[in-house]
């Protein structure tokens, strides 16, 4: 039997559709997309190294209330508005993540208002 346990927290953004924040599902924790709102003063940053930080944060608080962590990611797939903040995003994201690195696809997207977007696959515990 297949099982499915919905993950949810108030230390991310809550979801605005109809989606789940994390669902931990055969051993694995999946993600939606995170933006970079801040859940607690609901400010938006302004700038891709900011939003990049706060998308990162809000993933590790999710797979925090799953029991997991940032080191456990082994998949992402990171959204930029702007292909041209590549450079700038990566920095970050090479920073807050470990080695080894998961794997990773980047690509340009049609984002509503926001500069990145940020989902992960990771290892439950």
């Amino acid at each position: 039997m297949h099982t499915r346990e919905i993950i949810t927290t108030d230390n991310a953004p809550a979801p605005i559709g109809a989606y789940s924040q994390g669902i931990i599902a055969n051993g694995f924790v999946f993600v939606s997309g995170q933006g970079p709102l801040d859940p607690k003063t609901q400010v938006l940053p302004s700038d891709i190294t900011e939003q990049t930080r706060q998308c990162i944060r809000n993933i590790e608080q999710i797979l925090k209330a799953a029991g997991s962590s940032l080191d456990h990611i082994v998949n992402t797939h990171v959204y930029l508005a702007d292909i041209a903040d590549f450079s700038a995003m990566n920095e970050v994201y090479r920073s807050m993540m470990s080695t080894p690195y998961p794997t990773r696809t980047t690509v340009a997207a049609q984002l509503k208002g926001i500069l990145v977007e940020i989902d992960v696959i990771a290892m439950a515990d």
